[in-house]
């Protein structure tokens, strides 16, 4: 008997909880549970991550986690506790495969067979926030080369061990050339390690468009954090039901599986929410810990009971549909067809020898770095009421000094001066860099302009280094820069 955790969470959790599980034993999964306590209730306990400390030694012990969704509480800086625990427990890899049940849940296509990969860890869910200036707000966007690597790594491996044909890389490297363009530079590098499988790459808005008009057409798409949570939903969508999807996050020591869908507080306590997310998630760690042979059971009964018209109201509909059920009425019926295979539906089948998929984090050399110069973002509101960029331009000039000269003052991404256009609006944030023209810059030379900067009355809100790496620029240029 394999020991996993499981929080019932909140909402209709408990619920699809009581389903899944009641399911998984009647089909003979060997687990036994220890219950940890996160959520609504923990976070309005006093605990502000919304996970009871001791939930992380069980976690240690079983290494596995079946979670049923929670609810963050408004307000208050409330952080999210899924992005906690994935990261906590170093969960890189979220792996979303959706199908369509066609016809017994309405999609527009039937054939309909993706799995998206996910970044899990990086990207703006880090969560890295200020408030620099009165007008403007930053939100850091993080992407790592090992984080890349390990999560391109592991969809080619997924690929692989589930006989997959083709890897979809997404990303927005014709804007983002530095952080989406290491992403996209790693998935071309380490698709050439697996010539068996086919690579292709999409920019992010054009390749979502496409996965929600034509996605026949994809196979294993992987991508960055973001782009992933939302593609994720559409690919849910467009098959029939977020409802239906389930989702495993892998790390190197520990997985946590669980449904895509959130809470659901509104149909809490009705015996009405479809368990069947919770459940596809479910099947997802069975097979990860060995037992794929129940999980194909259980999947087998799932369409067995779809194709029977036994249905959740969420995909109830009337003239298709034969019997609209509640969430414990459902799992009974998926019960009572334990060993039958569908009928129309494809049957699902495990390799008796298949092992879950390694999820491994590489190591990066170590390059060369050298600092040439330095953004100063600064607070200015203009003078006089006007927000001129020359007035401000010319008097940084004035402070360059020491081997570091003006380059450029940019406003949200554009340059404005030298040789600013009049009709570019300003907001109050300043970006102003400054470069060495003999190329290397001493950090004695930075600290003299801050100095000066500050003794004049500037409003310095930030700074940030300008490097080269390996004698090439690591440092992003403005528009018209």
């Amino acid at each position: 008997m394999k020991k996993i955790a499981v929080a019932y969470g909140d909402g209709i959790g408990p619920e699809i909880m009581e389903a899944v599980l009641k399911i998984m034993k009647a089909a003979g999964a060997e687990l036994e549970y220890e219950t940890v306590k996160i959520g609504k209730e923990v976070y309005l306990s006093g605990q502000e991550s919304g996970i009871d400390p001791s939930a992380w030694d069980t976690f240690r012990e079983t290494g596995v986690f079946l979670k049923s969704p929670i609810t963050t509480p408004q307000g208050g800086g409330y952080k999210s506790l899924n992005v906690t625990i994935r990261k906590t427990l170093g969960l890189f890899a979220n792996v979303r495969p959706v199908k369509a049940y066609t016809p017994y849940v309405h999609s527009h296509f039937p054939t309909m067979d993706v799995v998206v990969v996910r970044e899990n860890e990086e990207d703006l869910y880090a969560g890295i926030e200020h408030r620099q200036t009165s007008e403007v707000f930053q939100c850091l966007k993080l992407v790592s080369r090992p984080g890349s690597e390990a999560i391109i790594r592991y969809a080619f491996e997924y690929a692989k061990a589930n006989g997959r044909k083709k890897v979809t890389c997404m990303s927005k490297d014709n804007i983002m050339k530095m952080s989406d363009g290491m992403f996209h530079q790693t998935f071309n590098e380490v698709a050439k390690e697996y010539p068996e499988i086919e690579a292709e790459h999409w920019i992010i808005d054009i390749g979502s468009a496409l996965l929600a008009d034509q996605p026949e057409r994809f196979d294993v798409v992987v991508t960055l954090n973001l782009y992933g949570d939302i593609i994720s939903d559409i690919t849910a969508q467009v098959a029939g039901s977020v409802g239906l999807g389930g989702s495993s996050n892998v790390g190197e020591n520990f997985a946590m599986f669980e449904a895509i869908h959130g809470s659901a507080p509104d149909i809490a306590g009705k015996d009405i929410a479809n368990p069947s997310g919770l459940l596809n998630g479910a099947c997802m760690m069975l097979v990860h810990l060995g037992q794929a042979e129940v999980a194909a059971k259980i999947q087998n009964a799932l369409m067995v009971t779809l194709e029977d018209g036994i249905h959740t109201g969420d995909i109830y509909t009337e003239g298709s549909s034969k019997q609209k059920v509640g969430t414990q009425a459902f799992a009974d019926a998926v019960i009572e067809r334990l060993g039958r295979i569908p009928s129309q539906l494809k049957e699902v089948s495990y390799d008796a020898n298949a092992k879950p998929v390694q999820a491994k984090r590489p190591t990066v050399s170590r390059v060369k770095k050298e600092l040439v110069g330095i953004d100063v973002f600064l607070e200015w509101a203009g003078e006089n009421g006007e927000r001129n960029p020359n007035v401000l331009g010319q008097k940084l000039e004035a402070l360059a000094q020491n081997g570091l000269r003006l380059k450029a003052v940019t406003n949200r991404g554009q340059k404005v001066y030298p040789n600013g256009r009049p009709e570019t609006f300003c907001t109050d944030h300043w970006p102003c860099r400054f470069i060495s023209p003999e190329g290397a810059a001493s950090y004695e030379s930075v600290l003299g302009l801050l100095q000066r900067l500050h003794a004049e009355g500037f409003d310095v809100v930030k700074t940030e280094n300008l490097y080269n790496f390996d004698d090439e620029r690591a440092y992003s240029l403005s528009q018209g820069e």
